[in-house]
Order: structure tokens, then sequence, then C-alpha cells
């Protein structure tokens, strides 16, 4: 049995971790994107579906099919959800235009959202409660791996074949996967009676969120920041969010059950963990476009650009767990969003000569990027930790998912406002720009006119890029004074244990 369950588990950190990689994959395979799908560079809108779309459905999903699990077992839901995974991969390897590319990545993104929770269920049926945080902990090692080495397994994947690779060499990887599940993974739903699920209440979330999302994309940003029916969807959305939250205070099954948890601290750390996402994914699309357009790199450079985030990251996270453990988890939180939020200050500031720029000897963005790194990294092993300090043992699984799910919440809404907002702002600064002809004048006339255009199209990318790293670091800055609201734990402090009737969970 103990053989077959490091199996088990090890099947369930695999797609966890196959899941999280193509979570991050396409930020850093837009230029090949882009090209293949024949989508005019001044158009950028267009891609932020294919972005969101994933992540929508990985939220959206990610506590419902969790519940499912318990009612109906981990094998099942597993293999369904991988056999899905491999449908959506299928869909989006063939995509040949927009619509198709975003429904392959929304189907792999509701697949994908379920693999996390239900495997770290799977963690909680085989082993017993005090070996079982080191158990989750490999499992959420796991998932942070992915936004570690998605974007350089995207970018390495598509330079050497193809982007569509990428998604093709996810069907032997889920079929080894499923094979694995069959042979390890218990059959069965367990022992004791059937627990409920909590359909209204994800429906309510997957509407609410599914709302914004559709409610802030902008086709023709050049006209205004939102959509015609930008303000009424964002209405409803925000209004289906308020019925979610109502409905789980009221309700007898819940995808979170907060009964006996101190409310406010968690969150709290929810929503600093929502705001790191947030500036997370800001990180890892616009350090991609500001390499490509302003630097004039191809998708791999781009890629080796963020290397100097993406080192930093996990340095700083094993940092931030070791900092947690002597001094609690809410000084590490805090300085992590205030170092985040200088970092992003530096890179809005990033000059026009930004290759020759340093400090000294040190190359100026190499420096910025690793500063930023370390403020975020510092950030995921307190959120962790702090959120498993609020709830009892029995529903750690929960507990940490729903770390990830303010995560990615944070990613898909602060993907979509701010590149509503950025695309806007970058038609505007552009409005008034018209490119040269080439009649009437001679060439080197034309050539010079054509610098001069070239020169302020540039300017206007660096403006766009410059306010959304100004406002990612007030959200950096928002989420210090979070964690700050998060309050010292004290060692060994369990709060108090819920009733049998509401150890009801999304794991």
């Amino acid at each position: 049995m103990s053989g077959r369950r490091r199996v088990a588990i090890g099947a369930g950190g695999a797609v966890v971790l196959l899941a999280a990689l193509d979570a991050y994959v396409v930020t850093t395979i837009l230029v090949p994107v882009i090209k293949d799908l024949g989508i005019p560079v001044n158009r950028l809108e267009r891609l932020t579906p294919i972005l969101s779309g994933f992540l929508l459905g990985y939220v959206a999903a990610m506590p419902l099919l969790g519940q499912l699990s318990d009612r109906f077992g981990r094998r099942p839901v597993l293999q369904a959800c991988l056999f899905f995974f491999g449908v959506g991969s299928v869909v989006t390897a063939l995509a040949h235009v927009v619509p198709v590319l975003t429904a392959g990545r929304v189907v792999q993104g509701i697949a994908g959202g379920a693999l996390l929770p239900v495997t770290m269920a799977l963690a909680g049926d085989l082993w017993e409660e005090r070996q079982r945080p080191v158990v989750l902990g490999a499992v959420g090692a796991a998932q942070e791996l992915g936004s570690v080495l998605g974007p350089l397994y995207g970018a390495g994947i598509a330079a050497a074949l193809d982007w569509r690779a990428i998604f093709w060499l996810n069907v032997p990887l889920v079929a080894a996967a499923m094979a694995a599940v069959q042979y390890a993974v218990p059959g069965g739903r367990g022992q004791g009676p059937r627990p409920g699920v909590d359909l209204i209440g994800g429906l309510l979330l997957a509407l609410g969120l599914s709302l914004l999302v559709v409610g802030v994309y902008n086709p023709e940003p050049a006209e205004s920041a939102l959509p015609p029916w930008g303000p009424p969807l964002v209405g409803a959305g925000a209004l289906a969010l308020i019925m979610f939250v109502v409905w789980e205070v009221r309700a007898r099954t819940r995808l979170l059950d907060l009964a006996g948890v101190r409310r406010g601290p968690l969150l709290a750390t929810l929503g600093v963990s929502l705001l790191s996402g947030a500036a997370l994914m800001v990180t890892l699309v616009d350090v991609v476009l500001v390499a490509k357009t302003l630097l004039g790199k191809d998708s791999l450079d781009g890629a080796l650009v963020l290397t100097r985030f993406l080192v930093a990251l996990p340095v700083a996270a094993v940092a931030g767990g070791l900092v947690a453990r002597r001094v609690g988890e809410r000084w590490p939180m805090a300085a992590g969003m205030a170092i985040a939020a200088v970092g992003y200050l530096l890179i809005a500031g990033w000059p026009a000569d930004l290759a020759g720029a340093s400090y000294g000897p040190l190359p100026r963005m190499d420096v910025d990027l690793v500063v930023t790194g370390l403020g975020l990294g510092l950030v995921i092993a307190p959120v962790s930790s702090a959120v498993l300090g609020f709830v009892p043992a029995a529903r750690h699984g929960v507990a940490s998912a729903s770390v990830v799910v303010a995560r990615m919440m944070g990613m898909l809404l602060g993907i979509s406002a701010l590149s509503a907002w950025g695309f806007h702002r970058f038609h505007m600064l552009t409005a008034d720009l018209r490119p040269p002809l080439p009649f009437g004048i001679s060439d080197a006339e034309f050539g010079r006119r054509l610098k001069v255009y070239d020169a302020a199209v540039r300017e206007a990318l660096r403006t766009e890029y410059q306010e959304i790293f100004w406002i990612t670091a007030a959200m950096c800055l928002v989420g210090a004074v979070l964690a700050m609201a998060v309050g010292a734990r004290r060692d060994g402090a369990e709060p108090p244990a819920a009733s049998e009737e509401s150890l009801v969970s999304a794991g």
C-alpha cells in the first residue's frame, strides 16, 4: 500500500505540474501565435481571450469539481479531467483562428482546475493527519514549479519545434498519467455518507467571473477602455459575486466552509494572494512584450530576459518560508509585497535606452527584475502557511486550494482589466500618428519619416507599459497593507474544530 500510494500522489503531483505548466506556457509564445494566426501587431487585444480563457476555466471549475470528487470518488474525476485536458490540448493544437484556440484553452482550464484540489484531497485520503502537511506541501510545490518552468518550457519547445508541439506533447503525457491513476488511485468514494455539492455556489462563482472577464474585454480599444456592453456586464458580474458571498454565508453546503475560522485575517491573506497573482501575470506577459517590442528580441530571448525574475522567485520562496517560521507570516508577506512594489516602480522607470542602462557594472533590467522576483517570491510560502494556520487540519486541502484559486483569480482579473486599459491607452497615444507613404518623396525623406513614426510608436508603447507597471506597484502596496492585517499567529494555536457536517470542502 505504501508504494502504491506514493505512485498515486506522484501521478497526482505530475498532473498538477502539467496543468500549471499550461497555465503559464502561453505567456512566452505570444509572438509565434500572433504570426501563425495572422493577428496584426497593433491588434494585440485579440490575444486577451487566449490568456483569460484558460484562467477563467481553471478558477471557476476548481472548487466545484473538487467537491464532485468527494461525492463520486477521486479516480473517476481525475480520469475525466485528464481526458478532457487532452481533448482541449488537441483542439488548441489544431486551432487556426482565435475563437477555436480560446475554446481549446477554456476546456483545458476547466479540466486542469480540478487536478489540484482532487490531488490534495487524495493526500488526505491516503496519509494520516501527522504526515499530511508534508505531502500537501509537495503537491503545492508542483503547482508553484509550474509558474517558474511554464514560460521557459513554452519558449524552449516553441523554438525547437513549434508552438503547437507544446499541446501535442500533452497527449502522450495525459495518456501516461491516466494509466498511472488507474493503477494507483483507489476506486470508489471512500466510507461514510456522500457529502453534498454546492452546485449553486459554483455556478454563481463561474457566472460572476465570466461576466467580469467578458465585460472588460474590448475588441475595439481605440474607442473606449470598456466596450459598450462592458458597464452592465461588469455590474452584473459584481452582483453575481455578491450573491455568491451571500449564498456561501447562508448555505448549508459550501465551497469553502469558514465555520470556526477567523475570517478577517483569512480573507486578508487571500487578498494578498489575489494581488500577488495579478502582479505575477502582468510580469509574465508585459516583460516579454517589452523584450519583443522595445528590445527587438524573439520569443526565446524574451523568455531568457524573464529568467531573471523567474530564478529569483523560488529562491525568495524558500527564504520566505524560513523567515515565516521564525517571525510569523505577517512580516515576510508585507515586506515581500513592499519590495515588489519598489521593483515595479523601478521597471516603470525604465529608460528608452534600456539595453544600455545600468547600476554601475550591473545591467539595470536584470537588477530590477531580480528585485521584483524576490519580492513576490517572499510572499508564496507565508501566504500558504498562514491560511493553513487559520483552518483545522481536516480542511488543509481546500485551504491550500483556496490560495491557488485566489492567485489565479488575481491573474485572471488582473490581465483582463490591465490589458483593456493598456490597449486603450496605446490607441489613445497613437491616435494622431499616421505611417508615412512612399509616394511623392525621396527614399531618404521616406526613411527619415519612417524613423520618426517608429520612434513615436515605441514611445507610446513605453508609456503604456510604464502606466501598467505603476498600477501594478500600487496593487502591491495595497497587498502590503492587507498583509499587516493578517496579525501574528501564536505558535501551536489551532482553530476550533467545526462540526462534522461543516467539513464539506472543495477537496
